[in-house]
């Protein structure tokens, strides 16, 4: 006899609350998820660093805008900016926060990582 352990990514009840299920054979589930975009490859990123103070208290922040991929690849991004940088930042939202005055940095590291279309 055997013990088959179902995983808990199939067995997600809390996904599908509030759903009402058909016993239509041709009934087709649809979800409000949109699919994530994938990433595009690092030469046709076109990303703009910017500098920003304003709403942040009066600190000063590195932004980087107009990355188009999952959110793993930003954050990916995001943590070795932070780590080449030397400060804290987050990453949602499809850009980049790096706490700071880094634009120079930060450019100079994307065009070493290959995002050719970086200013």
């Amino acid at each position: 006899m055997t013990i088959h352990r179902i995983m808990a990514k199939d067995n997600d009840w809390k996904s599908r609350l509030q759903v009402v299920y058909s016993t239509n054979p041709d009934y087709n589930y649809v979800t409000d998820d949109e699919p994530e975009v994938e990433t595009l490859p690092k030469q046709q990123q076109k990303l703009r660093v910017q500098m920003e103070k304003n709403h942040r208290g009066g600190k000063t922040v590195t932004i980087v805008r107009g990355f188009v991929g999952t959110d793993e690849d930003l954050k990916i991004l995001a943590k070795l900016l932070k780590t080449r940088c030397g400060v804290g930042g987050s990453a949602k939202g499809g850009e980049i926060i790096i706490q700071g005055d880094f634009k120079p940095k930060v450019v100079e590291l994307l065009l070493k990582e290959g995002y050719t279309q970086t200013k």
